[in-house]
């Protein structure tokens, strides 16, 4: 019988950071990546594959500079595949404009090096988005590589309309850089490629590398020796673009891959620190505004706003973005999200200076009604003052001709400014336990929160609650036995009644919550700062509707993705009893909001969201001690060390926010202006 065809291309995974510090695998990176340059240069290996992203390139270039030219002239030859991306970031806890920027950027260094031939290459992201193929072939690249989440699908299918592999055994084939015999080594790769020649045709695909991992320099050796045992396959070394050409891509898939039925998906890295992925939203927000506003005066800040681009994306690599690696890692994660504020801050406030107009400037088709937040040492009458503080007034900071002295420290106020506005008066109306305005009503009473809409009430809607967490950084572990524990709801107090905003703030067993509601704005706000003395906790908010809730629409790369769920599927009651298997679970990833039954919740920065029944439930914070716990109940093997990270446990001053109310999906991007408006001030 002809022996099957497998096409090894040599690869190596490369985390920016994880379990060791940037610095830290950037000095391996040189080490390893010397050698492959030997290895190329001498003809020990026919090409390499360098992850489908350049940062590791760039890293490696900024501490062996001399050694660029080898590396153009290996790309030239074909021999070093670099890009298409700048970082690979991961998938659900991103939005649609930094995934761009990470093409556009990631695409302009690979062509400065001379490569050509790009793959969509993800490889070890934690699922895939459904949305990533549009985005893809707007960038003419027609071939993607995915691996977890993809469930029963072959080798080969058609993932949104791109050519896409299913890497069914995984990247890390790193069986040749062991002890092991060569009978070993062909027993362990004859059982692997038995399962992929069950999703494959007459050619497989053997990704040949793993994590951080250096290539052996008798590789070659190993594999002729290999191919004299097996009796099934003849491996010989190549690149994953000979496999494209070789193989038919026929089964069509259109949804999003997060399926844990063959792979983990990792999906407690949803609200693992969660304080990064509000950094994260911040960040992406101010970022984007700085962006389309120098954009609209000149684009003299392009080269600023793509280095602080290439920060947030090195903070959105997998591991760095989903909060599973060492406290130190992300103590560098926030420098980063600190710089990008900085940046964003910074090139609004000179624009401000130099154009001094006072002005509003809308990006966009549609003029919103707004009310808006404006700091300023003289407010109008027309102002609503919010709160002040002492400082020195912006314009002293940005003229590069004064420098504020003392005399010039004084008090600042935050005031809100209305624009568009209706010809109504105000519709806010607020006492210490009841806040409301025209479209939405909250009430406090006899211990419970009450929501009102369309003179509808909706009894004990909200509710804050914590469980047990005996999980990790990558999955979330409930404790079966555990019914979680409700706050009290003690009592409420009037903070302000205004023209443009009114407030009050609810007084819990577990925190303080501030509400808030604008003037004519169909969402009310929630604002909570507490500080945690409590570890291993998942804590959300949950929200009571009236029906059991069969699919969900959250936005997810500038779309809308509907998913459907069971209501009374528990993972309490499905935890995995065999090695190798991740429990499903009911929590789904979002970028800005979650609606359900006409009602939504539109968050800052919250990714998570969980159905159970007819409960919608948000992750507040979850907190964990550990990156890969071995005895996770929820993931019966491990996914990482288990290195211990108080860090994750985010101990002290935490808070959380988001907005809800009740509106038609159709107009969700449109009520999301009010929580994240897509105009500035000047």
């Amino acid at each position: 019988m002809k022996k099957k065809e497998v096409i090894a291309y040599v690869h190596t995974h490369w985390d920016r950071e994880w379990y060791r510090e940037f610095e830290v695998f950037r000095l391996r990176l040189v080490r390893v990546f010397d050698n492959i340059l030997n290895l190329l240069e001498h003809n020990k290996i026919p090409s390499f594959y360098f992850d489908g992203q350049v940062s590791a390139l760039v890293d490696y270039l900024k501490l062996k500079p001399e050694n660029e030219d080898r590396i153009k002239a290996l790309v030239k030859a074909k021999k070093l595949f670099i890009g298409p991306f700048y970082c690979l970031v991961d998938e659900f806890l991103t939005d649609e404009k930094s995934f761009r920027k990470n093409l556009e950027i990631g695409l302009k260094i690979s062509k400065h090096f001379g490569c050509e031939d790009f793959i969509g290459y993800f490889a070890d992201t934690f699922g895939h988005s459904k949305f990533i193929p549009d985005i893809l072939k707007d960038f003419k690249i027609d071939k993607a590589v995915v691996w977890r989440g993809v469930g029963d699908l072959p080798s080969e299918f058609v993932f949104n309309g791109v050519n896409t592999v299913n890497l069914v055994r995984g990247y890390f084939m790193d069986i040749f850089n062991s002890e092991c015999s060569i009978e070993q080594k062909t027993e362990f790769l004859k059982k692997n490629l038995d399962m992929i020649s069950e999703k494959s045709g007459n050619t497989l695909l053997l990704p040949i590398g793993g994590d951080h991992l250096d290539v052996p320099e008798n590789l070659i050796d190993q594999i002729i020796q290999v191919n004299e045992l097996l009796d099934d396959y003849e491996i010989h070394l190549g690149s994953i673009f000979e496999y494209f050409e070789k193989v038919k891509f026929k089964k069509r898939f259109d949804d999003e891959l997060r399926d844990c039925s063959k792979t983990f998906i990792l999906p407690g890295s949803y609200s693992a620190r969660l304080k990064l992925k509000q950094q994260n939203r911040l960040c992406s927000y101010r970022l984007d505004l700085a962006d389309k506003l120098q954009k609209k005066f000149g684009s003299k800040y392009n080269s600023v706003i793509n280095y602080a681009y290439k920060l947030l994306l090195q903070n959105q690599a997998h591991d760095s973005i989903c909060g599973c690696s060492t406290d130190d890692t992300h103590d560098e994660c926030f420098v980063r999200y600190k710089k990008i504020l900085q940046i964003a801050q910074t090139i609004v406030e000179e624009i401000r200076f130099s154009q001094n107009t006072g002005q509003l400037i809308e990006f966009g088709d549609k003029h919103f009604h707004r009310i808006l937040e404006k700091e300023t040492i003289s407010p109008l009458k027309t102002d609503q003052i919010i709160s002040k503080r002492n400082g020195f007034e912006s314009n002293l900071l940005y003229d590069t001709y004064k420098v504020p002295v003392t005399e010039n420290y004084t008090t600042v106020y935050t005031v809100l400014q209305e624009f568009n506005p209706p010809k109504s008066e105000s519709d806010l109306n607020a006492d210490d336990d009841i806040i409301q305005n025209k479209n939405i009503k909250l009430e406090v009473k006899n211990g419970k929160i009450n929501l009102y809409h369309n003179n509808k009430c909706f009894e004990n809607f909200i509710e804050f609650v914590r469980y047990k967490d005996l999980g990790d950084t990558y999955n979330y572990a409930p404790d079966p036995n555990d019914s979680g524990d409700f706050a009290k709801i003690k009592s409420a107090k009037l903070l302000y009644n205004g023209h443009y905003e009114s407030a009050i703030e609810i007084n819990t067993s577990f925190f303080k919550v501030i509400v808030t509601l604008k003037k004519m704005h169909k969402l009310l706000n929630f604002k909570i700062n507490w500080n945690n003395l409590l570890t291993n906790k998942l804590w959300q908010v949950r929200f009571n509707l009236d029906k059991p809730i069969k699919e969900t629409q959250s936005d997810d790369m500038g779309k809308i993705i509907k998913r459907k769920f069971d209501p009374e599927y528990d993972i309490r009651q499905n935890l995995p009893k065999q090695r190798g298997h991740e429990a499903k679970t009911n929590t789904a990833p979002m970028t800005h909001f979650v609606w359900s039954e006409g009602f939504g919740v539109i968050t800052k920065g919250l990714t998570e969201y969980e159905v159970f029944k007819n409960s919608l439930s948000i992750t507040l914070l979850r907190s964990t001690g550990i990156i890969s716990n071995p005895h996770n109940s929820a993931r019966t093997t491990p996914a990482g060390p288990p290195i211990e990270v108080i860090g994750a446990q985010q101990l002290g001053k935490n808070s959380a926010e988001f907005s809800f109310g009740f509106y038609k999906i159709n107009d969700a991007f449109d009520v999301a202006e009010e929580v994240y408006p897509n105009a500035i001030l000047l």
